[in-house]
């Protein structure tokens, strides 16, 4: 899917987010996340944003296992290939899950008219196609 430079570089939600570390205890660690059309960029370090990890909008399967307690809201992130990840952000700055949700149906849709779009060129370039269609056409 081609996007212009503008579209790739828009910042929709810059904030903390908890992860939960694979590891064997599952730690909560506070991370600095990023989220813009294309991607959500997780930073361990806020002041330097070095070693990021990007996290594609098109590697996302979904957003799960919405959850309010007093003081977190948590959430999982679902990727394509199965595998989940646990967020929680504090029920103040409760919209990140809606807004990574809200920028996935975007994307999304986006794709879809864009495969559709070329779906459609390349029948148009093709008309023999058509001949072949109407011809089974009763």
């Amino acid at each position: 899917m081609k996007m212009s430079a503008e579209e790739i570089s828009q910042t929709l939600k810059e904030g903390e987010l908890e992860k939960r570390s694979d590891n064997l205890l599952q730690f909560w660690k506070r991370k600095t996340c990023v989220l813009t059309t294309d991607s959500l960029n997780i930073y361990a370090d806020a002041q330097k944003r070095t070693r990021s990890k990007e996290l594609r909008l098109e590697s996302i399967k979904k957003v799960d296992c919405v959850e309010r307690t007093g003081k977190f809201v948590y959430f999982t992130i679902v990727t394509t290939d199965n595998k989940e990840i646990d967020f929680r952000c504090s029920a103040e700055d409760n919209c990140w899950n809606a807004v990574i949700t809200m920028a996935l149906i975007d994307f999304q849709n986006k794709k879809a008219i864009q495969d559709f779009k070329t779906r459609q060129d390349n029948e148009s370039a093709s008309p023999g196609q058509q001949e072949r269609r109407m011809a089974r056409a009763p």
